[in-house]
């Protein structure tokens, strides 16, 4: 989208929950879910005299993420005190990192319309969520079952030019978050959520406009929308004589709009000071060095080597490897088949197309890699068509059963003898003697109706190439 004279400068939060079965500083469960304050302690509740203890496997996961984004790991990082009111923050402050965060100078890149685009990691740093407020009306109810679950927050450079590239950038991360297997990115649930720092500038300038930020987007494409309307808005407030203000807004999807929230806080409203209850996070860089090693293979990576080794092209590629379970499933049919251009069509269109609308994962819908590998060899052994295929590809999906199994049934064994195509063509060429004779004459387009009229009489089964090449000799006549 062009702003004219005016240019974009973008940057993201995003908060990942960590999959840890305890919170980041107290032994309570961090599960999504359970019954109202069921899952509090005196440490997340904020009781005078409780201690936080730190959660190593948190840790262990904000390294791993550090270093899929090419982050710096310091081995040594300290936690702070975040003092600010908040109903659902019973402590009264968040603990946080400010000036000595775990993870910091990283980059990720994105890639748009097939060029890539390197976007700065200034820090990625460790703390703990809120709880969750819920209005109604005239009261509201606090449950503080998320107050302490264990958070990294990845904060960007202002390096982002387009409401299109920020919604990429934050797919991305998910992406790399899921192949970690440390976050589920579930967006709708809040455990990842992205704030938006939005401001513009004149094309040329190079001071930075004052910017806003749009809290808690729960969507990549309202991440989209919404950082495009807020660059307009802020377009027509600049020429229209007003002044930015600094602040927070939310985002209203339904009326596809930005209002304010609250005036934005800098670092100094919030008092940062180090926690006297937690001594600094130190450990050896072997460590790091230990977790670097497990690190799995990672989506940018897996379609490269999916390009190279199977021969994809980069679209197929790209789709196959927007998440592990289904480039897992795909590696396991192309290997079965020996066919990986059919696997990665099987796999993109039909298996896709049902997971859609099923809303099923690749881990729980019912058609198991090798069943899908083994109905491919029987296309392309000739012994079903790519119809008939599908219609097999279908009760597979119903029932689970193997391909075999289902076309043994159902009787639906592609016809390829000659001389019982030979009969089933001359009689659609006996009953047709009208489309003949104009084919004949010069309507070669006529073609394709003769082909339909031997399949409907096959019932599907015939086999195409046998087909085409049968008819083409029968209808030159004499």
């Amino acid at each position: 989208m062009s702003y004219g004279n005016w240019e974009p400068v973008i940057g993201l939060e995003i908060h990942a929950q960590l999959m840890t079965d305890s919170k980041m500083f107290a032994p309570e469960s961090a599960a999504y879910g359970g019954a109202d304050n069921e899952y509090t302690s005196p440490i997340s509740l904020g009781m005078p005299g409780a201690l936080p203890s730190i959660n190593h496997r948190a840790v262990e996961f904000s390294i791993r993420i550090g270093l899929a984004l090419n982050c710096r790991i310091n081995p040594h990082s300290v936690f702070a005190r975040k003092n600010y009111f908040y109903p659902d923050l019973p402590k009264g402050y968040q603990i946080s990192q400010f000036d000595q965060p775990l993870c910091e100078k990283g980059f990720l890149d994105v890639f748009i319309d097939g060029k890539a685009k390197r976007i700065g990691i200034t820090r990625a740093h460790m703390e703990e969520d809120a709880g969750k407020s819920t209005h109604h009306g005239d009261y509201s109810l606090i449950n503080l079952n998320r107050a302490g679950v264990p958070l990294l927050e990845i904060v960007s450079e202002p390096d982002i030019a387009s409401a299109q590239e920020a919604a990429e950038y934050a797919r991305s991360v998910r992406n790399i978050l899921r192949y970690l297997e440390v976050c589920d990115g579930n967006l709708e649930e809040g455990s990842m959520r992205c704030d938006c720092n939005v401001s513009v500038r004149k094309k040329g300038d190079t001071k930075l406009g004052t910017r806003t930020e749009i809290k808690n987007v729960n969507s990549f494409r309202f991440v989209e929308k919404a950082i495009d309307y807020e660059i307009q808005r802020q377009i027509a407030s600049i020429e229209s004589g007003e002044r930015i203000v600094q602040e927070t807004r939310l985002y209203d999807s339904t009326k596809n709009r930005t209002f304010t929230m609250r005036s934005k806080e800098e670092a100094h409203d919030y008092r940062y000071f180090p926690d006297p209850d937690l001594l600094p996070l130190v450990f050896d860089s072997s460590w790091t060095d230990q977790i670097r090693a497990k690190l799995p293979e990672l989506p940018r990576e897996k379609a490269t080597r999916f390009q190279t080794q199977y021969g994809l092209p980069e679209y197929d590629a790209l789709v196959l490897t927007q998440e592990r379970g289904v480039s897992e499933y795909f590696e396991a049919v192309a290997k079965i088949c020996g066919n990986a251009k059919a696997a990665s069509n099987w796999v993109m269109v039909e298996l896709m197309r049902e997971l859609k609308e099923t809303d099923k994962s690749i881990e729980a819908q019912p058609i198991k890699s090798n069943q899908l590998g083994d109905l491919i060899l029987l296309i392309d052994k000739g012994t079903i068509s790519g119809k008939i295929a599908k219609s097999v590809f279908a009760e597979m999906w119903a029932s689970g059963g193997n391909p075999a199994d289902i076309i043994k049934a159902k009787g639906l064994v592609q016809i390829s003898d000659t001389g019982a195509l030979e009969k089933i063509i001359a009689d659609v060429i006996a009953a047709s003697p009208g489309q003949v004779a104009e084919y004949r004459s010069g309507k070669e387009k006529l073609f394709g109706f003769f082909v339909g009229q031997v399949m409907k009489a096959s019932k599907g089964q015939a086999n195409p190439d046998l087909v085409n090449q049968i008819l083409k000799e029968k209808l030159k006549g004499s």
